[in-house]
Formats: C-alpha cells, structure tokens, sequence
C-alpha cells in the first residue's frame, strides 16, 4: 500500500498539473523511455515519509540500478510532482548515497533533473556541512577524474546549485521549450535589475546549446532527449555484462514462502536453514564449521548464478560462534568472494551468569568478528530479515560498517534493545540494598549482551522509570518504515523478492 502510494509521486492533481498544464513526462514514463525494458532495481522508495517536516514521497527523486543498452547504471530522476521539485535535506541524502553506490561499484550515472533548487527554510540542513549539498558536485568531479562516466538529461527547471549538476556531467543534453538552466530565475532578475525575461531567453535549450555551450546536445522532445542519451552511452565504451550462457537453478522450495517464514514476534529465533533453502540455487549449500558455534551459520553457496558467502545469525552470537564468524569471513576475503549477512538477532533464552564470565568469553571474539568484516574487501550485502539489536548489528555488517547494500524485511526491527525487554523501574530516588537486588536479578534473567546490561542498569539507576510514551516512541523508531524513511538502508524488500534484488 505505502509502495503503491509512493508511485504517484506528489498525488494525481500534481501529475495531472506537471503533464497537462507543464507538457512534461511522468518521472516514471521518463525512465521507461530511458532504460532497457525490463525491470530495474529502485533503491529507498519509502525514504521520507513522516519526516519532521512532513511527507516527502521518495524523497522527491526516484534512485536506482538499471541497464541503458546492457549496461549497468546508477539513475538519479527528480520528480518535480513533489514539492514542486524542491530538494529537502532527505532528498539531498538520497542523491549523495546513490552517488556511493556509483563510486563503489564504478557504474555509470545518470541524472535527470528537473529542479526547483532548495528549500530555503531547511537551508541549515542542506548547504553547510561536508555531506550536505554542495558534496553533490564533489562527488561529480572525483566520479570523472577516476574515469567514471556521468550524462544527464535537464528536462525541467534547474537553479541555483542544481544548475551545477548537467554543466559538470561529461554530456548533458537539454529539452527545448521545458529544459531551463540558470543560477537565477526571472524573479531575482526582474528584483535585482528590474528588467523583464522569459525563461526560456535566460536560460532555455536554444541558448545553452548555441551560445554559451553548457548543453551538448538540443532536443526537440522528451522521447528524442532520451533516445540521445541512449546513444551517448553507447559510445562511452562501456562494454555490457555478459549474459550467464544457462538460466540458474531454482531452490527446491519456493521463496514466496519466505512471506510466512518472516518472524513477527522475537521471543525465539527462527531457524535460519529455513530461510537459506528458499534462497540459494537448488537449495544447495556447503557449511562451513556445522557443528561449531551453531548460533552462526556460514557457508558457500549460489545465488542467481553468483557465488557467495553467507553469514546468518541463528541465535545468541557467542564467543564460538564470533570466532567462526572471524574465520569465515576472513576466508571469504582471501578467495576474493563476496559476503551476504542474514541478520535475525531476536533475543535468546539465557541463564544468568556472571558479566565476567559473558566479557571474557564474548567481547574479544566479537571485536575480532568485528575487524575482519570491517577490513574484508569484497563486496558485502546486508539483508536484515528479524532482529538487529546492540552490537550485533556492527557485527553483522550493518550500516556503520559500510556494506554494499542494506535492505530490510518489512518485519525487521533496528535498535539498540528490544522494547519488549526494557523492564519499568520504579520511581528514582533512595534504593534499598533489596530493591537493588531485585533490579538485578531483573536484569540477569534477561537474555541481552553484557553492554546493554550495565547501560540499562545504569539508566535504570540514574533515571526516571521508563514511561509508556518512551516504550511506545523506542517501538516506532525500530520499525523498518522508520528507519528506511530516513535512509538508514537502502529499501524494504517483500522477502520473496529478497533472490531477484
């Protein structure tokens, strides 16, 4: 429902207003016309909805992965539908981690840009700092001089800083009659200098690509500005992933049952196998270290043709399972392969035991898990398919430790400790040595990492009791919408969908 909400961009009167009243394209319909005609992948669709400022469909640009005549590129496409085509700072976010991806994969990018500029009273959080706007166009100079290409199409407004992003791609065409390009409106000129000036005279398609020279090429329509672009790319001397000579194996059981699969409550952890037979070719996959450390299962398998190493949580992640986990990831390194991390981190049944005891025989070997997924240089995927809670998720390659790609299951929850194991306290003040013992023992019978223990006992101690608002609030944050609506991921994915992207 959110999916198909998104798709309509800024809502049907501002689609009906930018095709009928503008003569312009649908973003969608743009990138039909421009990629190869199947499906591509788009990245952080949700991305800002309930934003404190309010509902930015998409972000304002849809992101993603796609071929332009069997080569793969990365597209970033204003949608001028909503706000107008004004750039929030999530818009801003979104345009910079498609960037990333750009870099780190080498991939073309493409820009379509239709632009309203930014919005001047969020300016504080656009313009200043390193990742903010101005990081757009670093990144556009850094792309070229490590040879990777960039083309973009100005179909639509482009202002103020945007103006930057066609002049400084290695070719840009412009559409005549709708493509403009200037640092500053009519507006600012007839309030600067008094003089009247159309669009079109100050900086249409005619006058960038016959006089100052900022466009390379002049089309006369959308669709002809698109098939141009498509021969630019042609001619990057970019050679097209070759095709696999046979189709891939499908697992033996059907990943449309990995709907069912996903877990919706995590009082236990789901038995990862189950999700891993719905997911590698033929079901087929070699452990690696079955019977040790068994709350981490790792080994080799196909995924749609590809090998990959696969790291999957399947319970508590302790001192044998982390040393298993280091081992593995370390040999994925070595044989140049790449790494998909499953994490499904739901909490564990535990018997107590001492915070010694669970330092000693996990910290050190979680800090060298920790270092070999940091420095193993090959590329990593991060599928949270449960949850993700404390320090695992450093462990397990989440976004602080920078993979590749980070999706979500709709299920998944993100956060620092489960809402349903945060006890209330009782009101602050003078504890007794029993209230004290009580606290503890509270504490110690719940399944959780001696890190979280000591900082829950402490706020326990130092604070007032957890309010109802503050459970509810730690809910809503952990959600997987929360946390794709602020980017901190590159998208929901429906679990049967998880093989395809």
């Amino acid at each position: 429902e959110l999916l198909e909400k998104v798709k309509k961009g800024g809502g049907e009167n501002a689609i009906v207003r930018h095709t009928q009243r503008n003569k312009k394209l649908f973003v969608r319909e743009r990138l039909r016309l421009l990629l190869d005609r199947e499906d591509f992948l788009e990245l952080s669709p949700l991305a800002g909805l309930d934003m404190p400022y309010g509902d930015v469909p998409a972000a304002g640009c849809l992101t993603g992965i796609g071929r332009i005549c069997g080569v793969w590129c990365v597209f970033i496409a204003s949608d001028a539908t909503v706000k107008g085509g004004t750039i929030y700072p999530i818009g801003v976010k979104k345009q910079l981690r498609a960037q990333e991806i750009a870099l780190e994969n080498r991939l073309l990018s493409v820009h379509l840009v239709d632009s309203g500029g930014a919005f001047l009273p969020l300016q504080s959080e656009l313009f200043p700092d390193k990742l903010h706007g101005g990081r757009i166009f670093y990144n556009e100079a850094i792309m070229s001089a490590m040879g990777i290409p960039q083309v973009a199409v100005v179909c639509g407004s482009c202002v103020a800083g945007g103006a930057y992003v066609p002049t400084m791609a290695e070719e840009s065409v412009i559409i005549d009659q709708i493509g403009t390009l200037f640092l500053a409106g009519p507006p600012l000129v007839k309030a600067a200098t008094g003089e009247d000036v159309s669009p079109e005279e100050l900086g249409g398609a005619r006058l960038h690509s016959q006089v100052s020279g900022c466009s390379d090429h002049f089309a006369a329509s959308e669709e002809e500005a698109y098939e141009c672009i498509r021969n630019v790319v042609s001619t990057l001397n970019c050679a097209p992933v070759p095709q696999e000579d046979r189709e891939p194996d499908s697992p033996l059981y059907s990943p449309e049952e990995l709907l069912g699969l996903a877990p919706l409550g995590y009082s236990c952890t789901l038995p990862v196998k189950l999700i891993l037979s719905r997911l590698v070719d033929g079901s087929r996959f070699q452990e690696f270290k079955a019977t040790y450390g068994t709350t981490l299962v790792t080994g080799f398998g196909h995924v749609a043709g590809h090998l990959v190493g696969i790291v999957a949580n399947n319970g508590e992640l302790a001192h044998d399972a982390a040393l298993k986990g280091s081992h593995f990831v370390q040999l994925c390194g070595q044989r140049g392969i790449p790494i998909l991390f499953l994490q499904n981190t739901a909490p564990q049944p535990a018997g107590p035991a001492s915070i010694s005891q669970a330092h000693s025989n996990r910290l050190k070997a979680q800090a060298s898990m920790m270092a070999a997924v940091a420095c193993a240089a090959v590329p990593k995927i991060t599928v949270v398919i449960g949850g993700c809670f404390g320090s695992d998720s450093y462990v397990m390659c989440g976004r602080s430790f920078s993979p590749n790609f980070l999706f979500l299951w709709p299920n998944a929850r993100v956060a620092l400790v489960d809402s349903q194991h945060l006890p209330t306290v009782p009101p602050a003040g003078d504890w007794t040595a029993e209230e004290l013992k009580q606290l503890k023992a509270k504490w110690m019978a719940l399944p959780v990492s001696p890190v979280i223990f000591l900082t829950a006992l402490l706020v326990s101690l130092c604070f007032k009791p957890v309010q109802l608002s503050a459970l509810s609030r730690l809910e809503e944050e952990s959600s997987a919408f929360y946390s794709s609506a602020r980017l901190w991921d590159d998208g929901i994915i429906l679990p049967q969908d998880t093989r395809k992207v």
